[in-house]
């Protein structure tokens, strides 16, 4: 059993923060600060911090990393943490990245949402160490999985989570990880998900039907239908044409998409 810290944020880090916990003795969570959320903006915990108090875990959630940060471990797993970690950190002890991408692919905020966008077949997760440079660092393990064309982005992040979870075993239970470096060629970088990547061309069915699976089930993309502006969940294509089937129009909750047509009668 590994003793380490875990700097998380997303769900995606606190998925992997359970799993985790399973097997090994987890002695810190590093996580942002809490932020506001929903309609009233009341500021919520992380997701990663809701799983460590449920884990008991001890949380520190300082608003930037600095030298002074102690976390009681030799060894940190840095899974979607969204915080800059200065050198003098990196170099204090061993920090690990977990990333959800085959590795120089996607680098990077958003990389199984531009894999899914991309159309690619496959995907994965790479454990490397973590350096300065953005997603660079060399690798202690990478493995493959198929994207399914039916997989939404919430069915590869708990793929690669489960995945994640198995690599880490390994490396962790070795007396020191073995690293290569990452290959210098095929080298492209998962830019954060903005509103212009939300917005869907429905002239493009299967180009739609991709981006409704990338941005599904946390994020969401729209279109204007029936002249009001709607959130796609769930889609999939006839005949050329895109066809909703769960739906959300603003300020109302998720529907199939027959509910929200005799809603229009």
């Amino acid at each position: 059993m590994a003793r380490i810290a875990v700097a998380a944020t997303a769900p995606f880090g606190a998925d992997v923060l359970e799993r985790l916990a399973a097997s090994h003795e987890v002695v810190a969570l590093l996580t942002r600060p809490d932020a506001p959320s929903g309609r009233g903006r009341r500021p919520a915990p992380p997701p990663a911090k809701e799983a460590a108090l449920r884990l008991g875990i001890p949380v520190l959630q300082p608003e930037r990393l600095t030298s002074e940060i102690e976390v009681g471990a030799e060894t940190v797993l840095v899974v979607a943490y969204g915080l800059l970690i200065p050198a003098e950190l990196l170099e204090r002890g061993l920090w690990l990245n977990v990333h959800p991408s085959l590795l120089p692919r996607w680098r990077g905020a958003a990389p199984v949402e531009r894999a899914v966008l991309a159309g690619d077949r496959e995907t994965g997760v790479t454990i490397h160490r973590t350096v300065a440079e953005l997603d660079a660092g060399p690798i202690a393990a990478q493995r493959a999985f198929p994207i399914a064309p039916s997989d939404d982005a919430g069915a590869v992040y708990a793929r690669a989570a489960e995945v994640a979870a198995e690599l880490l075993d390994g490396v962790l239970s070795a007396p020191e990880p073995e690293f290569r470096p990452q290959p210098s060629e095929g080298v492209t970088y998962a830019d954060k998900i903005g509103p212009a990547d939300r917005e869907l061309d429905l002239a493009d069915a299967d180009g739609s039907l991709r981006r409704i699976r990338a941005l599904s089930p946390h994020i969401g993309a729209w279109a204007e239908l029936h002249g009001r502006r709607v959130t796609i969940w769930r889609a999939r294509v006839e005949a050329g044409s895109l066809v909703p089937l769960e739906v959300q129009p603003e300020g109302r909750r998720r529907m199939a998409y027959d509910e929200f047509v005799r809603g229009l009668r």
